[in-house]
């Protein structure tokens, strides 16, 4: 999807009419959920009109242009794809292009660039178009098929080679080159070598836009063939029971629906450490070995950065397979083989924001219902007691009632067993017994004997004892140890000292102070990023909220109970005003509870070995260290 289509020559006096940042700028608040801002409608006025009059000066008038084309499940837009003829075969070739306003620039590590007045460094123009060209190539079969059809360039129109010299200095390929003021006319013989000038070829060029925007999208073989490597080779996953029941279920699933058209929606049901994302990988892994062609999607930030980095680690490409929820909003009708949905809970109403316009509210469906209408073998790995924002709906009766609606079959899956907490099959039900999820409070002493289970659990007088605690542990015992808490304390951004960002120690009990993990948005030296903060050993010190501990495990947990659920007598008590998280404090009330009550069964279920609680409130303390015993 592009935001505008015309011939270059067309959209040039446009642009000298000083028109066509206007008209983007319209069709940008039809078509994109938050519209633009000034800063962009800036570079279009300012990029564009020096682009297209290269163009049109090297005889290439006649071409069709794309601006601001949507990549395929992503929300990254490429500036500029040209679409015409080769001149030496005369098959569609196609040039996305990267413009860049830069004059001066310097390089700052590894594959990023510093920009005068810019506070943070970007990537290098070359990578950003690069990566672009390879995830267009993967996500699109045709393309994947037609050999030397994609090419891509970064132009620095108003760059002397004098200021930007050294990150011109970088190694160039079919898919990412540079070009500035001062090597022009190279980028002119390069774009006429890819492009051909004569322009009798006009309507093959308008052929090969229509084409190139008619495209299906889904994993190409040459990247499926990547993953499988990367996944399959790399893991050695065993499948245990009903795990192995739920992937035998989905890959019948797909062969049916080869044989006979049927659509089936798979339904995965099971608590912490059930082992669902185990069977998620194993299947992405096994389907593209197989050439089926397949996505992992979830609707965290952090899960899905950290499997992007867990399981495509060596092959940035395969990285590019995990996606999220709001990624198939436009995606073709059954247009994968297999959809897997881990985290499935996470699921929301819509895959609209507060930013989406009335245009796109008019038209907008269920989330539920995109991702089932994407792929012949939806696949839904979910626990309903993990639910822990409002809006969050993914569930059994939801899911199973959309995909009837939808008149495709289900298969429905419960997982057994407990993979995580040392495996203890007594852990998941003390847990749901001592927050109120099912039946009475029950201490540990009475669920289990030294004999009977390894797993640790214990409770702390203070923060500072649980701190030592899991300090010895990790040192005596080895393995990963974390703090987290309910959201109880504000979250403040990082403060300069000294020239140094740093975080602010917002959680603070008495005469302990720690921060918060960096904010998603944030950096901060010797900090890891939030979606890292579960697996980087520099996480402890920090104290992890729901959002960054969700979906993830260590070995050794401590878990802080603040005073938005306290003891009180024989019961528990929600108290929102103690509640620093802006989304669930909106909830109401009957909400409001149960969503603070699975907020502390997943940070109480996270440990691997062993557990230590403690909470602020005098009375919820008692009460814990009553049922630790």
């Amino acid at each position: 999807m592009a935001l505008v289509r015309q011939s270059a020559e067309s959209l040039l006096a446009d642009a000298l009419a000083d028109r066509l940042h206007t008209m983007l700028a319209d069709k940008a608040r039809i078509q994109f959920e938050a519209g633009v801002g000034n800063g962009e409608v800036r570079s279009w006025r300012n990029s564009l009109p020096a682009f297209l009059s290269d163009l049109v000066d090297a005889g290439l008038g006649h071409v069709e242009v794309l601006l601001e084309h949507k990549l395929p499940h992503s929300p990254m837009r490429v500036d500029v794809v040209v679409c015409g003829q080769n001149p030496r075969h005369g098959r569609p070739s196609y040039v996305l292009v990267e413009l860049k306003q830069w004059s001066k620039a310097e390089p700052y590590g590894e594959d990023l660039v510093q920009i005068e007045h810019y506070t943070q460094p970007v990537l290098h123009p070359v990578v950003q178009v690069r990566q672009y060209c390879e995830y267009l190539v993967d996500s699109t079969p045709a393309l994947a098929e037609q050999q030397d059809s994609v090419h891509g360039l970064a132009y620095l129109h108003n760059a002397r080679e004098a200021g930007v010299w050294r990150i011109s200095q970088y190694a160039v390929d079919e898919f990412g080159e540079l070009y500035t003021l001062d090597s022009k006319s190279r980028m002119v013989d390069r774009l006429r070598a890819l492009l051909d000038s004569d322009s009798a070829t006009r309507d093959g060029a308008r052929r090969a836009a229509d084409e190139f925007l008619g495209m299906r999208h889904a994993p190409s073989k040459p990247l499926l063939a990547a993953a499988a490597k990367e996944i399959q080779e790399r893991e050695q996953f065993v499948l245990l029971d009903q795990q192995q029941v739920a992937y035998r279920l989905v890959t019948m699933a797909v062969e049916k629906a080869r044989a006979s058209r049927t659509q089936t929606v798979v339904i995965v049901l099971g608590g912490p450490g059930s082992g669902k994302s185990i069977i998620a990988l194993s299947l992405l892994g096994e389907l593209a070995r197989q050439g089926r062609e397949v996505f992992h999607a979830t609707g965290s930030s952090s899960f899905t950065n950290t499997m992007r980095k867990h399981a495509g680690s060596r092959n940035p490409r395969v990285q590019k397979m995990f996606k999220y929820f709001n990624n198939f909003i436009e995606a073709e009708q059954r247009g994968l083989h297999v959809l897997i949905c881990d985290e499935a809970h996470r699921i929301r109403e819509t895959s609209l924001n507060r930013y989406s316009r009335r245009e796109a509210r008019e038209k907008a469906r269920r989330q539920i219902e995109e991702l089932i209408d994407a792929a012949w073998v939806p696949v839904f790995l979910l626990d309903e007691n993990q639910t822990v924002r409002p809006g969050e709906m993914g569930s059994r009766v939801e899911i199973e009632a959309a995909a009837k609606a939808a008149g495709c079959e289900v298969e429905v899956v419960e997982l057994g067993g407990q993979f995580r907490c040392g495996g203890s099959e007594f852990f998941d039900a003390w847990v749901a017994k001592l927050l109120g999820l099912k039946g009475k409070p029950t201490p540990w002493s009475k669920l289990v004997t030294r004999t009977d289970d390894e797993f640790v659990v214990r409770s702390a007088e203070s923060p500072r004892e649980m701190e030592s605690w899991l300090l010895d542990r990790q040192d005596k015992e080895g393995g990963t140890a974390r703090i987290a808490a309910g959201y109880c304390w504000k979250w403040s951004d990082p403060v300069t000292k000294d020239g140094t960002k740093v975080l602010v120690p917002d959680v603070q009990i008495g005469d302990w102070h720690r921060p918060w993990n960096v904010k998603p948005e944030k950096r901060v030296p010797d900090a890891p990023a939030a979606h890292f903060w579960a697996s980087d050993e520099r996480g402890f010190g920090q104290v992890g909220c729901i959002y960054t501990a969700q979906g993830f495990e260590y070995d050794w947990a401590g878990v802080i109970f603040g005073n938005d659920f306290v003891w009180r007598e024989d019961h528990w008590e929600s108290r929102r005003n103690h509640s620093h998280d802006p989304a669930v404090k909106k909830a109401d009330d009957l909400h409001f509870n149960r969503l603070v009550r699975n907020t502390y069964k997943v940070l109480l279920t996270r440990g691997m070995r062993g557990v230590c609680v403690y909470s602020e409130d005098q009375e919820t303390q008692d009460h814990l260290r009553s049922m630790t015993g």
